[in-house]
């Protein structure tokens, strides 16, 4: 209990300032159709938080969203003129001192400046909560809601304490405390929502929490990707990146060509190549699949395009040349936020190894996939069920072997029109998904219209 007592007693201390300077704000009364979101992480990488931004400026409320700027959001949110991105900054623990103490003087470091970041923001009638991460901002949110009125809205994308548990174990002390704070003040809220039903109900039995599923749905600019897009995207990826260089030069010098398309000089038709190889979205290294093509299986070429920004980026790109594929080409582009819908509705296969912490929350990548009829081989886990439907709309998978077998089978005879590649991408195209528009209005914007 030591954090969340530090956290208290960091509020407590800050009060009386706080209160006088805030004071003429608060007593204008909170916005009606205003709403703060918070989110303790990177705005561009939160995807959830900006869609729920904007929806609810599409619905009439201003909105002013407050996180890290590490990088650049959807150009739908920096354009829309009823969302303010207020950068938060990121503080870095002391270097002194043993761990704990690091920890707890960051913690009490971020709950007051979040805190006064909060306070001198106008109040809205809702604050809604990205969390994990939610030390400390889960207590500092809803501290800063019973000043000014706001009504707390916390949504569940999984536990902060089981993310914690990875590194230091279930049982470690920091953890159960996480567990406790994270449970203690998830209840104080006025709304909840969560990423599964799985973690609905998980919520409910284990922590008296009633919250509302709202499941991940594309936006709607995740589609797939027109043939003169997709060279577009080829050609300008293949200024940087040799995968998605021409294998070879077209007889006609004038003819553009990337390593899946060309475009014909005088007629400006794009066609796609017949030996083209391959193309996977992915997040890992292709051994097996290498080994099948030298065994003599009539498979193609692939070109693997890692994306992402985790920690491990270059440990694994060197990993990844140190090999010698003869039939493998892996990349690692950096992609901008426009560019990433275009490669996934250009590509042919997703692979996903996205396994919960909580076993309740479901991968993001898969649905943007889905968005832009990209057939997906993932990963099994606990609710994985929820999204994925094996055999409908990919396939799935338990080890490296199984996929590898998967692979196989789907990509025998590529590009195969009759293939189950095909059919995959034929039921999504057939399935009529919701959007994230019609998701949301369907389950959140009647809890924040009637409360």
């Amino acid at each position: 209990m030591a954090a969340s007592c530090l956290v208290l007693l960091a509020l407590c201390l800050l009060l009386p300032l706080l209160l006088l300077g805030g004071w003429k704000r608060w007593r204008r009364g909170r916005a009606a159709r205003h709403v703060v979101a918070v989110v303790l992480g990177d705005v561009g990488r939160s995807p959830r938080m900006q869609y729920h931004a904007l929806s609810l400026a599409m619905h009439g409320f201003s909105v002013t969203l407050l996180g890290f700027c590490n990088s650049k959001p959807h150009d739908e949110l920096l354009q829309n003129n009823r969302i303010q991105i207020v950068g938060l900054t990121e503080l870095q623990s002391l270097a002194v001192g043993p761990r704990v103490f690091q920890y707890g003087v960051k913690v009490v470091l971020q709950a007051m400046y979040l805190l006064w970041k909060l306070m001198w923001r106008e109040p809205g009638a809702y604050i809604f909560l990205q969390n994990p991460p939610g030390l400390p901002s889960i207590a500092v949110c809803w501290f800063v809601g019973c000043l000014c009125g706001s009504k707390l809205v916390i949504d569940w994308h999984n536990y902060g304490y089981s993310i914690m548990g990875l590194v230091h174990g279930p049982n470690h002390p920091l953890v159960l405390l996480a567990k406790w704070y994270e449970k203690f003040f998830g209840r104080l809220s006025h709304l909840n929502l969560c990423v599964t039903n799985a973690m609905r109900e998980d919520l409910a039995d284990n922590w008296h929490i009633r919250a509302v599923t709202v499941y991940d749905k594309p936006a709607s600019f995740f589609k797939e990707t027109p043939l003169d897009l997709q060279h577009r995207l080829f050609m300008k990826l293949g200024s940087m990146h040799s995968p998605f260089r021409a294998r070879s030069e077209p007889e006609d010098p004038v003819t553009e060509r990337s390593a899946f398309t060309e475009r014909d000089a005088g007629s400006g038709l794009v066609t796609r190549l017949r030996e083209r190889p391959a193309l996977l979205v992915s997040s890992t290294s292709w051994t097996e699949f290498e080994q099948l093509t030298l065994d003599g299986h009539n498979l193609p070429s692939l070109v693997c395009v890692i994306t992402g920004k985790g920690p491990l980026r270059e440990y694994y790109s060197r990993l990844i040349h140190q090999k010698h594929f003869q039939h493998i080409q892996v990349c690692t582009p950096w992609l901008e936020a426009e560019d990433y819908p275009l490669l996934l509705g250009s590509a042919d296969l997703g692979v996903c190894l996205h396994t919960s912490s909580s076993g309740l929350d479901l991968p993001m990548k898969v649905v943007d996939m889905f968005g832009c009829c990209l057939p997906v081989c993932a990963v099994n886990f606990k609710c994985l069920h929820e999204l994925v439907k094996h055999e409908e709309n990919g396939l799935v998978f338990e080890d490296s072997e199984e996929l590898a077998a998967q692979l196989q089978m789907l990509f025998s005879n590529f590009p195969d029109p009759a293939g189950k590649l095909n059919q995959f991408r034929k039921n999504l195209r057939e399935s009529q998904q919701l959007r994230w528009d019609e998701s949301w209005v369907q389950t959140v914007l009647p809890l924040v219209m009637d409360t």
